[in-house]
């Protein structure tokens, strides 16, 4: 292992192996078939190219993703290593031109996609090469119970047994169950393979999962103090990817987007800039990111729930493969269920596949609701057992809520599961439980049952959680099927029975501190006031009841204002700072403390804190928000600038400055209205009047928008109905 040791400081300028390595370079040097389990950033490639640059002749590679490959091809030359690839990114006399120079011995390494080992010209091209190893990326592949199967991995095995003199094989992946491993090894035709372990841990990862949250703002909150940071933002679909791409590119963000719907051209320019830190952030399908050699992601947000577990470690775990720390963020949303069953029920077509697809993707919800460690749940899936009871690194551990007794809360549940004879899915237990009169429970005569109604006073939805949370913690089960059925477990019965109980960490409920009576006077006030500037009814503003919601949970961000009902996205834009201000001004003047509040660092920001503040912050200025707003106008910043700075959208900050100007203020009206159509738009005010939004943007030029309009408005006091 001298020589070994040797190239690797030539090489890759690493004086030391990473763990695991030195056996399976020294394995393969010794001619053993092996099979590699290392997670993403363990230095998996080193394994196999080390030994290629030792044994005789060229070692094959045997690689899925055109990009996956130009990427090793392109790193490998830089390291002055002779490497090239064949796909169908070349042309037939590339093709030729690089088998002629395999064949001279030119090459060291042959990356190949699977799909060219099924043809016979390139079989019998190979034949005559010079094989010493044949190593098998993403080996995962081709087992049908693996995250990602491709059906041409198939072919590998009849093209080993093709060799007169077999070549050693290895096998290399990053996730892989008992199930998969030993599908490798049969499929493959392995002989007596050594296997090697390095353990999935990656210490330096974090994970979160947010439940509940707006995803858009999440995403914006966060990347706007992590601006200086190299993120990936996974999304399920190519519409969601554009979305997302969209809102990033209008808030000013260098993003690049990468799915299969653009052209090779198009992913490649924004992959390299990515790389190469002209873009900061990358929104991708799930394709992104396979052989990306980029060692300082910061972060990683997976925007939908992924399909199962080793597609979301995988993904997870290109960030921080420098091992410095990366946060790994999982925003869950209840459609991502049924989203990944769409998507499994449009793709496989086997139905003992299927039915394993669906236990993963059920894998993927508990762990979605899951209350203990959740690196502890990631690391006992792959069959990696732990000692410890908290890693200290996921949002879990973190999680300063004390342990609660639910034991009561579990035993309705379970009681209504055996009520209905364990044969329904969890959204009709919560029915149920909830009373409601759904036409399918009254059908079923289920509002005779004596569980009929029991927790009506929670909301569905928290009785859903609960069910999930429950059977994430194994107390109940689901059947493996496209509509699964909730069951009772041996740990469930136990609690069912007094046997045992059930102890889980639950988010208390906002409590009122204040009589609710005086901030709803004061709320009413505050909209009677606006309905006068708009000249409408007070009742068009807000109605009563979300006044009297605003009153109990006393909403200071954005993100809570949008949580009460009857606060719809036009209404939040158009109310919704005022009426936090004015809560706000409330909660200083009778000393009521906000849940909960953090002011997060910049240089400390993590996804825990992300949450926070988009659920709790509360802010320590005095000063009304728009004319904070104004203030930042007059320090020199821009309207983006500040949108970026104070968290807030575009429209809103725009908003802002209108109403300061309709309050007298000072304002350079220019930074909202094009100084050369000013006095058109004023014209067409005088002509069309003031109330007539859409027939006075259809009169005016098209790059005129509606906020030109409304501030000409609002600047020479046009009144609107």
């Amino acid at each position: 292992m001298e020589e070994a040791q040797v190239l690797l400081q030539k090489y890759y300028g690493y004086a030391e192996f990473r763990p695991g390595q030195a056996e399976i370079v020294n394995a393969l040097l010794q001619g053993k078939d092996i099979v590699a389990i290392m997670p993403t950033g363990a230095g998996k490639s080193l394994c196999f190219q080390l030994p290629a640059l030792m044994l005789p002749g060229t070692t094959v590679v045997i690689s899925p993703l055109i990009s996956l490959m130009k990427d090793q091809v392109d790193t490998l030359y830089g390291l002055g290593i002779s490497a090239t690839y064949i796909n169908s990114s070349l042309t037939a006399a590339q093709v030729n031109e690089r088998m002629y120079n395999a064949r001279q011995g030119r090459y060291k390494l042959l990356y190949v996609a699977p799909e060219r080992l099924e043809s016979e010209q390139f079989q019998e091209a190979v034949e005559v090469l010079d094989i010493a190893m044949l190593a098998i990326d993403e080996a995962h592949c081709i087992s049908q119970w693996g995250h990602d199967f491709r059906p041409s991995y198939r072919a590998i095995g009849p093209f080993i047994r093709r060799f007169a003199k077999r070549p050693v094989v290895g096998a290399f992946t990053a996730t892989a169950t008992d199930n998969v491993k030993k599908d490798i090894i049969s499929l493959l035709s392995l002989k007596t393979p050594q296997t090697y372990f390095t353990g999935f841990d990656r210490p330096n990862l974090s994970f979160t999962v947010v439940r509940g949250e707006n995803k858009q703002d999440f995403v914006l909150n966060y990347v706007t103090v992590n601006h200086n940071n190299s993120g990936i933002i996974y999304a399920a679909t190519r519409k969601e990817v554009e979305n997302i791409y969209g809102l990033l590119r209008k808030h000013g963000y260098a993003v690049g987007k990468y799915h299969a719907g653009m052209s090779d051209d198009e992913r490649k320019r924004n992959q390299e800039a990515f790389i190469y830190d002209d873009s900061k952030i990358m929104v991708a399908t799930n394709a992104f990111g396979m052989g990306i050699d980029k060692s300082d992601v910061r972060y990683v947000i997976h925007y939908n729930m992924p399909k199962n577990m080793e597609a979301y470690y995988q993904e997870a775990g290109r960030g921080g493969r420098d091992g410095e720390p990366s946060h790994c963020i999982l925003l869950f949303g209840h459609q991502d269920i049924m989203m990944q069953k769409y998507l499994i029920e449009q793709s496989v077509v086997d139905s003992d596949r299927k039915a394993g697809e669906y236990a993963k993707l059920q894998s993927m919800v508990d762990y979605c609701h899951f209350t203990g460690c959740l690196r502890h749940y990631i690391l006992n899936y792959f069959g990696e057992k732990t000692t410890e009871k908290e890693c200290g690194n996921c949002s879990n551990c973190n999680d300063t809520n004390e342990l609660t007794d639910i034991t009561i809360e579990a035993q309705k549940v379970f009681s209504c599961v055996l009520r209905v004879n364990q044969r329904f899915g969890g959204a009709l237990v919560a029915e149920v439980l909830k009373g409601s009169k759904s036409k399918k429970v009254l059908q079923l005569g289920f509002d005779s049952l004596t569980v009929y109604g029991i927790m009506k006073e929670n909301t569905l939805q928290e009785i859903k959680d609960l069910i999930n949370r429950l059977i994430a913690s194994g107390y109940l089960s689901l059947t493996e099927s496209e509509y699964p059925v909730v069951q009772l477990t041996e740990q469930g019965v136990a609690v069912l029975k007094n046997q045992a109980k059930v102890w889980q960490k639950v988010a208390p409920k906002p409590q009122k501190t204040v009589n609710d009576n005086a901030l709803f006077g004061e709320l009413r006030i505050l909209r009677k006031q606006i309905a006068d500037r708009e000249n409408v009814p007070p009742y068009m503003i807000f109605a009563d009841s979300t006044l009297k919601e605003m009153s109990e949970q006393f909403p200071v961000t954005r993100q809570a204002m949008r949580l009460i009902k009857g606060v719809g996205e036009t209404k939040l834009e158009r109310y919704g700072n005022e009426f936090i201000a004015a809560i706000e001004t409330f909660m200083l003047e009778h000393k009521v403390e906000a849940p909960r509040a953090v002011d997060p660092s910049p240089d400390s920001f993590d996804a825990e804190q992300a949450v926070k503040v988009l659920a709790e912050k509360k802010k320590t200025d005095e000063e009304p928000s728009h004319l904070i707003t104004l203030q930042l106008l007059k320090d020199g910043r821009t309207l983006e600038q500040i949108a970026a700075e104070r968290q807030l959208k575009l429209l809103t900050i725009q908003e802002h400055l209108m109403r300061c100007g309709r309050e007298g203020f000072e304002l350079d009206w220019s930074v909202l209205i094009p100084v050369r159509y000013e006095a058109l738009i004023l014209s067409k005010i005088n002509e069309l009047g003031s109330d007539k939004l859409k027939a006075l943007k259809e009169a005016l030029p098209e790059e005129v928008d509606y906020v030109s309009i409304k501030a000409t408005i609002a600047k020479y006091g046009k009144k609107t109905e």
